[in-house]
């Protein structure tokens, strides 16, 4: 009677326990093989869509095996079956009112979002981005020049390259071009671009150094021997430093003149594939090339200067700003980022041209006219709208197959992608959230952009505001860790950056503009005035102020007859005129002549 119960472990293992436990052991050994392939094959599931669907499927499958399995006595009662299924339907009705619910309460919520913001101006389509065609035969893009770039880009892929122009790539301009190309300041042509490096050029005006052509003298008279096949003319005996550059890289003549023909064409929009469905794979291979050809165009310019050579220099530093007017209404931000990066580039001639007073005056005044032409700060606007539409069109595209957030997650880099990388259950959401969340997804995206990344520029008032960018980064961070807030985190951070790189890419424009007004007064009275406003009427019509606050630029004659032109920089801070520059990443390296544009003060001044 008081028998004492058998352990658990003493009873007999038959009917529903040895159905469980013989089910529970087959599993387990099913999950740890499953896992033991995933390791074997090197697949992190946590960056992997396709198998992390295959881990999710299968782990999935396993436990309705597992549940039926060990149901299965229970289920062979009709009355208990039909219950099982009552419970199912009601289950089944419940999550689809969740989901239908949730999807209509994110498509309203985005499109009240969408109509309100729509109303004040803005657009949020991604099609009302894209610059409109023009004809092909006024179209700057559609010179020889840069098909051939793009063909010998493609030359392993054709059909890539026809894409853009179609039979163009085949005629016979392009074919007697082609020899040339790559056009780069290496000289190089051919199989052998990437071989040897070329000088280091960390000199530039911005640290007030002036870039030494003997480096790029001893480079090319080398390159003869070391490397025959690159054809470059070389004098039989040493020249100065200047001529045997210019000698150099005259075999890039014929493009670089054909290339200057075309610039005066009056529009310019290369045949980006905007209707492609994923805009983050848009290809943009133009814009290394536009880069490539301003580093060429400036050293053929110092090299003119130094050659006395100056109405040359003149035309190849017009050419190099024509190269960054030639995407301007492109709606992505890198885009706008190599234009700056190109404004820097064409300005070291100008700088070094009148550091050495080798400009004349109707020569600046065309300089002049040139630099008034650029507004980074509207092109920002612009950019960043295009961005967000852009954003959204992603949301949508990965939204119709959920493992394409591995392709967004994987090409992005921050410290969120980071602590991402082992949210297993956020992942999970990813998958299962309904489609209304993605649309809840674009309104943050939207609402942080509209908040906090616009009014960090303000283009009437040529204003940029450090602190909103800040706020904006704070902004971004302080979003909760959730499905709706992943893709602003994942893809927002990065974007005060630009903010910093448009205005100190348009104050550097006002600066050099300053600098060749100063430099016309110089030549009409002898010296530098002790104001700016001296320089209004005759040789501005207004002074720029500092981007950066809208107050004045800094501005001081020194002891030796020259002058510091500053603004106070990202740190909102008067240093008194003082770069700061960046610690080169190699210890060995001392010379640290890259300014860090984030610290200190932006300024222009002579060695």
């Amino acid at each position: 009677m008081n028998e004492e119960p058998k352990s658990i472990w003493k009873k007999s293992w038959t009917g529903w326990r040895g159905s469980f436990f013989g089910w529970l052991i087959l599993m387990v050994a099913l999950a740890a093989i499953l896992l033991i392939w995933l390791v074997a094959e090197g697949t992190p599931i946590n960056k992997s869509g396709d198998e992390l669907e295959l881990f999710v499927a299968t782990g999935t499958g396993v436990t309705v095996i597992f549940l039926v399995a060990t149901s299965f006595s229970w289920l062979c009662c009709w009355r208990n079956f039909k219950r099982l299924l009552f419970g199912l339907a009601c289950m089944a009705t419940l999550i689809a009112l969740f989901y239908a619910e949730e999807d209509w309460r994110g498509w309203h919520a985005w499109n009240q979002f969408k109509h309100q913001w729509e109303a004040k101006g803005e657009k949020f389509d991604y099609a009302s981005t894209v610059p409109p065609p023009v004809p092909d035969d006024q179209n700057f893009a559609f010179s020889p020049v840069w098909i051939g770039e793009e063909k010998f880009l493609f030359q392993k892929e054709p059909k890539r390259a026809e894409a853009w122009y179609g039979d163009r790539i085949y005629s016979e301009e392009v074919s007697n071009l082609l020899s040339m190309m790559p056009v780069s300041v290496s000289g190089l042509v051919g199989t052998n671009i990437w071989w040897p490096s070329t000088p280091e050029k960390s000199d530039n005006w911005a640290t007030a150094n002036t870039i030494d052509l003997k480096p790029w003298q001893s480079y090319y008279r080398d390159l003869e021997i070391t490397n025959p096949a690159a054809k470059i003319p070389v004098a039989a005996q040493p020249q100065s430093p200047a001529a045997d550059v210019l000698l150099a890289l005259s075999k890039f003549d014929p493009v670089i003149e054909k290339l200057r023909v075309d610039s005066v064409l009056p529009y310019s929009r290369f045949p980006v594939l905007y209707d492609t469905d994923d805009p983050a794979a848009i290809l943009i291979p133009h814009l290394a090339a536009l880069k490539r050809y301003s580093q060429v165009l400036q050293l053929r310019a110092l090299a003119e200067l130094q050659d006395g050579q100056s109405e040359k220099a003149l035309d190849d530093v017009k050419l190099a700003l024509r190269l960054a007017d030639s995407v301007r209404t492109e709606p992505f931000i890198i885009t706008h980022l190599v234009r700056i990066a190109i404004l820097n580039i064409a300005l070291q001639p100008v700088w070094e041209g009148l550091a050495e007073h080798k400009w004349s005056d109707a020569q600046l005044a065309e300089l002049d006219l040139e630099l008034a032409k650029l507004d980074f700060l509207a092109d920002y606007e612009l950019s960043v709208r295009g961005e967000r539409a852009a954003h959204v069109k992603i949301v949508d595209w990965m939204e119709q197959k959920r493992s394409r957030f591995w392709d967004l997650f994987n090409m992005v880099d921050n410290d969120y992608q980071k602590t991402m990388l082992n949210h297993f259950g956020l992942t999970v959401e990813i998958y299962l959230m309904p489609k209304g969340w993605y649309y809840q997804s674009e309104i943050v995206l939207s609402q942080v952009q509209q908040q906090w990344v616009l009014p960090m520029v303000n283009d009437p008032q040529q204003t940029v505001s450090p602190e909103n960018a800040r706020k904006s980064v704070d902004a971004v961070s302080s979003l909760r860790p959730t499905a709706v807030n992943l893709f602003a985190r994942l893809l927002l951070p990065e974007l005060g950056k630009y903010a910093m790189r448009a205005a100190h890419g348009q104050n550097s424009a006002n600066m050099a503009r300053i600098a060749i007004a100063l430099e016309r007064w110089r030549l009409a009275h002898g010296n530098f005035p002790d104001s700016l406003d001296a320089l209004t009427p005759q040789f501005m019509e207004k002074v720029p102020h500092d981007i950066i606050g809208g107050q004045p630029l800094h501005y001081r004659r020194t002891d030796d007859g020259q002058f510091v032109l500053y603004s106070v920089g990202w740190n909102e801070k008067d240093d008194g005129g003082v770069v700061v520059n960046q610690k080169s990443r190699d210890p060995r390296d001392e010379s640290g002549n890259t300014p860090d544009i984030s610290q200190g003060d932006w300024v222009w001044r002579y060695p």
